[in-house]
């Protein structure tokens, strides 16, 4: 059930998080013209705050806005699919180095905490499902205690869900998930031990076969996907 409009500071914010909710779980595909009067309505708030919640949600690379105020969710790309997989590939195995350096009682709790019931995603998964692996890279990025990665990295994957759910639309084994459920283990124990290059080497490896990184092969190579497995993160 979504929260009332009064818990947030104006309407405008209200409107960005609730249609970036229906964004990011699916509920609006890539492509689908945003009905504008209609959603105003239905979340309770006139057109006003709605469109400075879509410029917002322009900025982050989320929606196309033309000249004549229509609104489109933006189309997934092959090239972004990329750009996300590169930037992670050297971003997050540098997040989970730091913090098997850096990591303190309670980011170590924290992370305790993240991994407790995480499980491999559906193949359609709910916010929920989406936001618990969230949280379990987010301690991890909160623990290297360098403000501006951990800003970059929140702003990366939010820009990576709408891609995971792509690659989630193939079938994978019961092995692909264990495999990932390990590496989540193993993530969790270099940090806790302080191995910081073994941190490091499990993460590299765990975005290498991440749900991003099927997306960009699948969206490159679209005749290819059915042979390729697919995994978490």
């Amino acid at each position: 059930m979504s929260e009332p409009a009064e818990l947030y500071t104006t309407k405008a914010e209200y409107a960005y998080m609730r249609l970036r909710e229906r964004i990011l779980s699916g509920e609006l595909p890539p492509g689908t013209v945003i009905p504008q009067a209609r959603l105003a309505r239905e979340i309770g708030i006139s057109t006003t705050p709605l469109r400075e919640a879509l410029r917002r949600l322009k900025s982050e690379s989320l929606v196309d806005l033309d000249a004549h105020r229509d609104a489109r969710v933006k189309e997934l790309r092959a090239e972004e699919a990329r750009d996300l997989l590169e930037l992670r590939r050297s971003l997050d195995p540098l997040a989970a180095a730091l913090a098997a350096d850096r990591r303190t009682k309670e980011d170590i709790h924290l992370l305790r905490t993240s991994i407790e019931g995480l499980q491999p995603l559906p193949g359609d998964p709910a916010v929920e499902q989406l936001a618990a692996h969230r949280r379990f890279h987010a301690a991890i990025y909160r623990a290297s205690h360098n403000e501006l990665l951990i800003e970059t990295l929140d702003g990366l994957w939010d820009k990576a869900d709408r891609y995971r759910r792509l690659a989630l639309e193939v079938d994978r084994s019961q092995a692909d998930r264990d495999k990932k459920a390990a590496e989540h283990q193993a993530l969790v124990d270099c940090v806790l031990s302080g191995d910081a290059e073994g941190a490091a080497a499990v993460m590299r490896e765990h975005i290498d076969t991440s749900l991003g990184a099927q997306a960009a092969w699948r969206l490159r190579e679209p005749a290819d996907d059915a042979a390729t497995p697919v995994h978490d993160a």
